[in-house]
């Protein structure tokens, strides 16, 4: 005996694939709040002269606010390279604030963090 499907049946079947399609559509919610930090760090790798360390921080610093506005992370690496750069202006407490904050979030980074403050300390002696 074969049964037939139901129209509140394939009511609900229905039901079920637009919930299914309307949450598909909407995508993973990203790890990272990215903003501009990519075509930071290429402009500042690049060294065009078109932004200056200055431009670089104040966006940097923009991107923090953004992320912690959408309640997102910046991703990894970012308050690193916000410390170099504060390094090159010559605000090496703000440097060394960034970098505790790079750790802080990001632990596997604290070898690398180190041997900036390290290298940091040697070129200041």
């Amino acid at each position: 005996m074969m049964h037939r499907p139901t129209a509140r049946g394939l009511a609900g079947l229905c039901l079920l694939a637009a919930l299914s399609a309307l949450t598909g559509c909407a995508g993973p919610k990203q790890l990272y709040s990215w903003n501009d930090y990519q075509p930071q760090v290429y402009a500042h790798l690049k060294n065009d002269g078109k932004s200056s360390p200055e431009e670089q921080i104040l966006e940097l610093e923009a991107g923090i606010q953004k992320a912690a506005a959408k309640g997102a992370q910046v991703p990894p690496g970012y308050h690193a390279h916000l410390g170099l750069l504060y390094l090159n202006t010559g605000r090496t407490d703000q440097a060394l604030a960034a970098w505790n904050q790079e750790k802080a979030l990001y632990p596997e980074s604290t070898k690398y963090i180190d041997f900036l403050i390290n290298n940091m300390k040697k070129n200041r002696s």
